[in-house]
């Protein structure tokens, strides 16, 4: 017991934080992943989540190691459960004491505010882009509440400053990605276009991938576009395939575990996820993690020339950025990628290394630093210097 005492103590003189989120595993989507890898990574501070109940969550809580406090009919994006969760996080609040309070959706701010006034803690909130434009009075209420604000791309940052919050509180810290133990590739019967995306939203660029394949089908006639992910446009896109006479040509393979993903990423000669800007060009792609997922195994990316994705992608390095509106565009970039092995291994290189640069550890640690620097007054990562995520390539 002695040898534990240490430990114990040290412990208990961490900082308290306490991470709200309205989305958290098993759920899959970016913001789980990147609620979790915070909770589960950094070491230098308590750590106590406020989330959602959803299937499997108490298995996954059992095994995960990061305490989390489920709410029960909280899940989801919809109002009346925003309020459960905003209510429950507040009253747990008041019993953990945190001495900061990261918020990873503008949905759980009024919390985070309420547990600022109420503490006198300090809040750290994140930004992802998409939920800036669908909700900009809240978007704006959350930066002016917090005392630091993560926005996950430069793209981001702009559109919470145009919302109407203090730049000068704005963080840019890119989201992360795992690095695989084995990226090497993986044999595959024919040429292979990934998609990794939820079939819920327009602005990802099924439609737009759709009309590009059967312009590369006719110079690369053997190739397979595999989409990874479900959703309630899936079966219009579907009848879009039908009439453009590429249905043969794609495996919709809905939800599928991360191991059966990796695997396609491995297999696969590139990911395509041309993402546009929404109706009204505000928001859409606050980052794009698959693209880090996939330059991770070494692959190279198609990716629109809008949002975050400018920050994920380096044109002509780590992949081929392209007007996402025009499937000759989206095209062209796959059919070069396809036909030209040289090209294709060069960018997946840069890619991978790149990718190296934005491990999760990284990001989590540059998180954590601006966690404790709150403590510290919030004088910032470095002095005050908001916070950027790496150069093309850099430390």
């Amino acid at each position: 017991m002695d040898s534990m005492a240490p430990s114990v103590s040290r412990l208990r003189e961490r900082p308290r934080l306490l991470i709200l989120t309205p989305d958290f595993p098993p759920a899959p989507g970016g913001i789980q992943v990147v609620a979790h890898r915070l909770a589960a990574g950094i070491r230098g501070l308590q750590t106590e989540v406020i989330a959602p109940d959803s299937p499997g969550a108490a298995q996954f809580d059992a095994a995960s190691g990061v305490r989390v406090h489920r709410v029960r009919g909280g899940g989801g994006l919809r109002g009346g459960r925003n309020a459960l969760l905003n209510a429950a996080a507040l009253k747990h609040a008041l019993s953990f004491r945190p001495d900061v309070t990261l918020s990873a959706h503008i949905v759980t701010s009024p919390a985070a505010a309420a547990i600022r006034r109420a503490r006198g803690s300090r809040t750290v909130q994140y930004f992802h882009a998409e939920e800036i434009g669908a909700k900009p009075r809240l978007a704006a209420f959350a930066a002016r509440h917090a005392d630091a604000s993560i926005a996950v791309s430069a793209y981001t940052a702009s559109l919470i400053a145009a919302a109407g919050g203090p730049p000068e509180r704005v963080h840019v810290i890119a989201n992360g990605t795992d690095i695989p133990s084995d990226p090497a590739p993986r044999p595959v019967d024919r040429p292979t276009i990934l998609t990794i995306a939820r079939i819920e939203e327009r602005y990802k660029g099924h439609d737009v991938m759709v009309r590009a394949l059967a312009l590369v089908l006719a110079k690369v006639p053997d190739a397979q576009w595999v989409v990874i992910g479900d959703g309630s446009l899936r079966p219009g896109l579907e009848q879009l395939a039908r009439s453009y006479g590429v249905a043969d040509s794609i495996r919709f393979l809905g939800a599928v575990p991360d191991d059966q993903r990796d695997a396609w990423l491995a297999r696969a000669q590139l990911l395509a996820m041309p993402s546009r800007l929404p109706a009204g060009e505000f928001a859409g792609e606050g980052f794009g993690i698959v693209y880090l997922e996939a330059a991770a195994y070494g692959k190279p990316v198609v990716a629109g020339n809008v949002g975050g994705a400018v920050d994920a992608v380096v044109d002509g390095e780590t992949g081929l950025l392209v007007d996402p509106l025009d499937p000759l565009a989206v095209a062209e970039a796959i059919t070069r990628l396809l036909q030209d092995g040289e090209l294709a291994r060069r960018l997946g290189a840069a890619g991978a290394a790149r990718a190296q640069t934005y491990a999760w550890s990284r990001v989590v640690e540059r998180v954590e630093a601006l966690l404790l620097a709150q403590l510290d007054g919030g004088a910032g990562a470095a002095d005050g210097q908001r916070a950027r995520e790496p150069e093309h390539g850099g430390s």
